[in-house]
């Protein structure tokens, strides 16, 4: 635990001009969590950060000033009371502490972990105007630990049934949350998966060294400790439409919450070579079907020297860092624009070039190259210049001719996003999208073109972050209460 040096006294049989001065109590510096060394942490799939013993996290806690007006609630997508819980951390009131927090979060221990807190809720905390805001995500992981870790879990109260019937499309973050507060609410609420485990992205997409299976499971035993119900392998817009679902199974309303999990490609020359894969079934093989404790689980993934993973965002991290821990020599992120436009967490990139990751920044793939047996074996890359901002706020990337080179690799991981997958869509009449292909819903309600279905997350704004999936479950969840008492049943 760190704190600054008090002030030195004055000197000995001198007295102190003017007006004697009031001691300064010592100022408390962010704590740093504890984690795995570099070294150690890229020969396993175990947590990096260990999260913070009691008393860390109580001296954390004591930099929180219990604001007037806290601006980091209004930084929460899902609005905690954080001074409430981090308040009651400091006192050692941790069962006051999780009861605060769970009223407005259900997955706390997902979000403590996962959440770009830097830029929600510490961005705007009072703490960090003169020096570095509170911890408030990593607190908020050691509370939801705490609870779970010591069976504290406490069940809230539920309201009496209304007798209405609500379908889930998707157990990712947008779907358990709408899940469970309509469930809180009095309402029959069935989830349906289209995979065979629940969780979403939180399953597929991240690795085990930053979101551990246990912690998703857990988060999502607490929902279905709410009353909700779980369908799996239901893929809705082939298992059954939404006009099924309504229509013949007696839902009175829809939420959809199934993500973007239609994987984008760069359309070069060589994509269709064998070691070349989306970030979306690389990870996908290694988390959801734990290819990387394989022969133990039989999901084979490919065997790789030199990787290169194209993008750079949190999925990109977390495909290049997986394929090191799989056994890769070397790992290469090759980026189009610099640094300071990476749209990656910056703890995460610093994880990644702690561990070894190299970074091939201002630098634009043209062609992946195969040998005679159609498999990788370099690219061809062009050199990139920064030139005018574009619609997304940053420089635009222009190539610079005649800079081409090639890099040796045997595998290429593709991680420049993900759209709406259209099998609901298309199976659906008269449910509006947009040019992309995400469902086109109202922002404050949630409300798409048919009456009584709802949609959220990553399927209307397109990928994005855990945080912003769940405060679209919760406007959501409001919305439909409103309506669902509206009807009479």
């Amino acid at each position: 635990m760190t704190e600054q040096k008090k002030p030195k006294a004055a000197a000995p049989g001198k007295k102190p001009a003017g007006k004697p001065l009031k001691p300064k109590k010592p100022k408390i510096l962010r704590q740093s969590m504890p984690e795995q060394p570099p070294e150690q942490r890229i020969h396993n799939f175990k947590e990096v950060p260990y999260g913070f013993p009691l008393e860390m996290a109580r001296f954390e806690a004591s930099r929180c000033i219990n604001c007037k007006d806290p601006k980091c609630i209004e930084g929460c997508p899902v609005e905690i009371d954080i001074p409430g819980f981090i308040i009651a951390i400091r006192d050692g009131k941790l069962e006051e502490a999780a009861r605060i927090m769970k009223e407005d979060n259900a997955l706390p221990a997902i979000c403590g972990r996962v959440c770009p807190q830097e830029d929600q809720c510490e961005k705007v905390c009072v703490i960090g105007i003169k020096g570095e805001p509170v911890a408030i995500g990593r607190l908020e992981r050691f509370i939801a630990d705490w609870e779970r870790e010591n069976g504290r879990i406490v069940i809230p109260d539920i309201a009496p049934p209304t007798g209405r019937k609500v379908a889930v499309v998707g157990s990712g973050p947008a779907g358990l949350t709408v899940a469970g507060e309509l469930s809180r609410m009095g309402h029959d609420v069935t989830i349906f998966e289209a995979l065979h485990k629940p969780g979403g992205v939180l399953m597929y997409g991240i690795p085990e060294f930053r979101l551990p299976k246990a912690i998703v499971e857990a988060e999502v035993d607490y929902v279905k400790s709410l009353g909700v119900k779980i369908v799996y392998n239901a893929v809705i817009g082939k298992y059954l439409t939404i006009k099924e679902l309504m229509e013949e199974e007696g839902f009175h309303a829809v939420f959809i919450g199934n993500g973007a999990g239609l994987p984008y490609f760069m359309n070069i020359p060589g994509e269709n070579l064998n070691g070349v894969s989306s970030a979306n079934e690389y990870l996908t093989r290694a988390n959801l079907m734990k290819a990387y404790d394989f022969p133990h689980h039989d999901t084979p993934i490919v065997k790789s020297r030199k990787v290169a993973v194209l993008g750079g965002g949190n999925v990109a991290m977390d495909s290049a860092r997986t394929a090191l821990r799989l056994g890769a020599e070397e790992v290469t992120v090759v980026y189009r624009r610099s640094r300071v436009e990476m749209p990656a967490r910056i703890e995460e990139i610093h994880h990644a070039e702690e561990e070894g990751i190299k970074f091939k920044l201002l630098t634009n793939p043209t062609r992946i190259n195969g040998n005679a047996d159609n498999w990788v074996e370099s690219m061809t890359c062009i050199q990139m210049e920064l030139g005018e901002p574009d619609e997304s706020g940053r420089r635009r990337p222009i190539p610079i001719p005649g800079s081409e080179f090639d890099i040796e690799v045997d595998t290429v991981v593709v991680s420049i996003g993900n759209g709406a997958n259209p099998l609901l869509t298309k199976a659906t009449p008269g449910l509006k999208t947009n040019k992309w292909g995400n469902i086109i819903a109202d922002d404050e309600t949630c409300e798409t073109s048919l009456k009584g279905v709802y949609a959220g997350g990553d399927i209307v704004i397109g990928a994005a972050t855990v945080i912003l999936a769940m405060g679209a479950g919760k406007l959501a969840s409001r919305a439909m209460h409103k309506y669902l008492m509206s009807l009479k049943v």
